[in-house]
């Protein structure tokens, strides 16, 4: 039986429950009982009584006393009135389907926003997600290059556990918005939503990649998709964590204006 049933269970009658402290006294009167009326017979010898065989009856009575015990506990659970309900709720959905593109660049370890940007856009993009209830998701990450973090899906808790897995470094550094932008118009290229929308988090202007981010509007026009930039960030100068020793790590000591909407 599932687990998760129990948990729902509640009793419309919960003060029957009063009454199984009745099973010591119970208890205590089939003992007693017991002892008053049982009877005893005296014979020289038992020699001819070991033959006898043992009915069924006989080596079960002494189950008798916990039986009614057991009867009478479920009788007080029945009087209590034990209840669970079924609950259902109707979601209309407009059948979006959305892909969430962020920048894991070097550059977004900058601690202009607190604990750093990526962290920040991390957790707005939790909030979105909870947020969007009935709409199938995607995670796409870039830097250099571009990945698809979680394929589009309306598994939310699974989504949220990559998006919490991201960091900076899983990627060649750099800034390539356009391929980031190319890997999600691809994700949304077979959706049969009614609506197809891409959101790209990035603190940067693109510096790398092979596709220009002016190609790939042009896919996701093609395809129908609409484009929406969130620009993490402040402007001007913002403190950064010491460079990483490795060559592919380029940190960056400065922050761009905040991207307008493609």
């Amino acid at each position: 039986m599932n687990a998760e049933l129990w948990k729902n269970i509640e009793f419309a009658y919960p003060a029957f429950f009063w009454l199984l402290l009745l099973i010591p006294v119970f208890i205590w009167w089939s003992v007693s009982a017991g002892r008053k009326y049982q009877g005893s017979v005296k014979v020289s010898s038992l020699q001819g009584l070991k033959n006898i065989p043992v009915s069924w009856k006989i080596r079960f009575r002494p189950l008798l006393p916990a039986l009614r015990i057991i009867a009478f506990a479920a009788l007080v659970v029945a009087l209590a009135r034990p209840q669970t309900s079924n609950t259902s709720e109707n979601i209309d959905s407009e059948g979006i389907d959305i892909v969430l593109g962020i920048d894991i660049s070097g550059s977004m370890l900058a601690e202009d926003l607190r604990p750093n940007r990526m962290e920040a856009a991390k957790k707005t993009a939790m909030d979105f997600v909870d947020s969007r209830i009935s709409d199938r998701i995607g995670l796409v990450i870039f830097s250099g290059e571009s990945f698809t973090q979680c394929p589009i899906t309306s598994d939310h808790g699974v989504l949220k556990q990559q998006l919490m897995a991201i960091r900076s470094g899983m990627l060649q550094d750099g800034t390539a918005i356009g391929m980031g932008l190319a890997t999600s118009v691809d994700r949304l290229r077979e959706s049969k939503a009614k609506s197809k929308v891409v959101i790209l988090l990035t603190d940067g202007v693109n510096n790398t990649g092979l596709v220009d981010p002016l190609t790939a509007l042009e896919i996701a026009k093609a395809y129908k998709v609409k484009v929406y930039t969130i620009g993490v960030g402040t402007i001007g100068k913002a403190p950064s964590p010491p460079p990483c020793p490795t060559a592919a790590y380029r940190c960056k000591w400065w922050t761009c204006r905040s991207m307008s909407r493609l």
